[in-house]
Formats: structure tokens, sequence, C-alpha cells
């Protein structure tokens, strides 16, 4: 098959597989990777060594599969989520809009498994490899380098007509096409600085130059660490992730018509904020391996039974929900959380709104 019948194949599964957009690219060097190994030096990826321990097979794919010639790659929109769960036991807690629904690392990766089942069908001697971002793969940069969109200022991919709330998944391949990759999408940022002005923690430090250490995703998702105080109300009423610097996008307001929330601290009505608190006391009250089991199929698994009870507590405080104090005090004798939990005491004490 050529890989314009490829394409065509795969185009004609478009609406079944749900994918918003797609393309191809040859395995080659990164075109970022300098840069990428500047933001590891930097020490940008924080506690994330899985990063630097996988730079070399991002740079080179032969290393680890040494058949893989190309790449398809896949945009799969996650808003509204495609896969909602009725499981999760949170009503009100904010959360970032990718993790509104299962755990995409699950179906995403059948659904690229499911690709390649159907591509092997088609060219049972070449090989095809399922790749979501739990794999060693500078994903944006492929996907870049596939047609898919642009690397903003907010370093995420983003496309003139789909914005970036999307999911990218790659195929990995044994073909070889001769044919000329597509041409690089321009960059349609301009002088904006929208999603740099917005991060109330200052973790966009220049233009596509993000310091994971002070990103509200990585404090409330990634990190193990109890958050520096300097960056506690920065975190503001995010409980798990954080929108705003692609929310405030000027490409996704008109790709989503204005649908995204922008607010740094959301305004509730006195039933919503009550949800809110029951959602905290949930997670605060809740046993570990309850929460494990709670959240199992969903992305805040992520983020494990100590990580969302210290953002629960960084929540508590930052928007002050008094009627958790009794909550809050049983965690004064938790030797990991003491220190934050002395803190969010403290600002529920305080006068101040």
């Amino acid at each position: 098959m050529t890989l314009q019948e490829i394409l065509e194949f795969l185009e004609s599964k478009q609406a079944r597989w749900e994918f918003s957009h797609l393309g191809w690219a040859p395995l080659e060097r990164p075109l970022s990777f300098a840069i990428y190994e500047d933001w590891l030096q930097k020490g940008h990826h924080g506690d994330m060594n899985y990063l630097k321990d996988h730079a070399a097979i991002k740079k080179d794919a032969k290393l680890k599969w040494p058949r893989a010639q190309s790449a398809f790659v896949f945009a799969q929109n996650y808003y509204p989520h495609p896969a909602p769960t009725e499981e999760l036991p949170l009503k009100k807690a904010r959360l970032s809009l990718y993790s509104q629904g299962q755990d995409y690392h699950h179906w995403f990766k059948s659904k690229m498994q499911e690709v390649c089942d159907e591509l092997k069908k088609l060219l049972p001697d070449e090989d095809f490899i399922p790749m979501t971002d739990s794999s060693p793969v500078l994903e944006r940069d492929l996907a870049y380098r596939a047609g898919l969109g642009w690397v903003g200022k907010n370093t995420c991919l983003i496309h003139p007509k789909k914005g970036s709330l999307f999911f990218i998944g790659e195929i990995y391949t044994s073909l070889i096409f001769k044919e000329f990759p597509p041409p690089l999408a321009p960059d349609f940022c301009g002088t904006c600085t929208r999603c740099l002005d917005i991060c109330p923690t200052g973790a966009l430090t220049a233009p596509r130059e993000l310091d994971a250490r002070k990103c509200i995703s990585y404090l409330t998702i990634e990190s193990r660490q109890v958050p520096e105080e300097s960056l506690r109300k920065g975190i503001g009423d995010w409980f798990f992730g954080c929108d705003l610097c692609q929310t405030v996008c000027p490409w996704n307001q008109k790709a989503f018509k204005n649908q995204l929330y922008t607010d740094l601290k959301l305004s509730l009505l006195p039933e919503e904020e009550s949800l809110l608190e029951e959602d905290l006391r949930y997670i605060l009250k809740t046993s570990g391996k309850k929460l494990t089991r709670a959240f199992a199929a969903t992305a805040l698994s992520r983020a494990g039974s100590f990580g969302l009870k210290k953002n629960a507590l960084v929540v508590i405080g930052n928007r002050k929900l008094k009627n958790l104090k009794e909550d809050v005090l049983p965690l004064l004798e938790n030797e990991k959380l003491r220190e934050l939990a002395h803190w969010t005491l403290t600002k529920l004490s305080e006068n101040t709104p």
C-alpha cells in the first residue's frame, strides 16, 4: 500500500475512532531535542526523573525499536471528555478538563492498539507499535512534524481550528515512505502572551519555556512533595491539574466558542461550596486504600492518596473553608502533612476573604 492509501484508510475510520485530526512523520531526531536537553539540564523537570532517563530513546527511537522508521500521529479531543465515568466521587472539586473521565492511558492506548491491529491486517509483514505519553517519545515535537499544529507559548500543541484540548497518540511503524513529510504548521501565537500572563505561579518563565517545579499541574499531580509555601496561594482552588494557560488561549476560545473557564478562583453559589466541602471532607477522612480503589480508573490515581490529601489541604486553606477545620485537625498528627495542615489552619483563622 502507498502512504496515500494508508492515510485514506485511516481517515475513513476517523469518525469511528473519534480522532480529531491525524498525520505522519519520519522518525528522525526531534527538532526540539537540544531545547529538551537544556530544559532537563536546568532541572525544570522537577522530580520527573524518567524524563531524563528516557532522553536517549526520545532522541533515537531505534535504540528501543530497531525497525521503527515512521510514525502515524493522532489527536483525540478530551473536551467534552470522550470516556466519562460515573464512578468519580467528586462533585465540585476543580479538576483539569482531561481528568474528568476515565484515565486516558487505558482507553486511548487500547484505541491505538485497535488501529495497529487494523493496519496489521492490511500489512502483515510490518510492525505497528501503539504509543501514548507514557511511552518515551517527544510527542509534541513529533505531532508538530506530522502537521498537527504548532507548539504555542504555553508549550502545548495548538491547531488553528481544533485548539489544544486533545491527547496525542502515536503508532511507530517499520514502514518507510519516500514522500516528503507534511509542511510544518505556521506559528500563529503572534504577540499574544495571555498564557504567560495568567499563570498564577509564574511557571511559564518565557514563551515555550515551562518550569514544571512551579506548574500547578505538576504540583497537584506529579510531585510527591508538599508544595513550597510561596507557591500555595497560586494553586488557588485547583484540586487536580490546571487548564488556565490553555483555556485563556484565543485559539481555544475560538474553537470552543467561549465555553471555557478562565477564572483564577471559581465563583460558587452557597450550595456549590457545600458540595466542594463534601468533596474535600471525603478526601481528608477516607483511608488511603479506599481512595486508591475509588480513583483507580481515573487520572486522579496518579496523585495517590497522599497527593490528594495535600491538594485538599491547599484548596481548603486558599478558599478558607472554615467548616472543614475539624477535619483538618487530625492531620496535625500526620508526619508528612503536619506542616501543611498547620498552614491550612492558619489560613482558616485569618479574617481576610
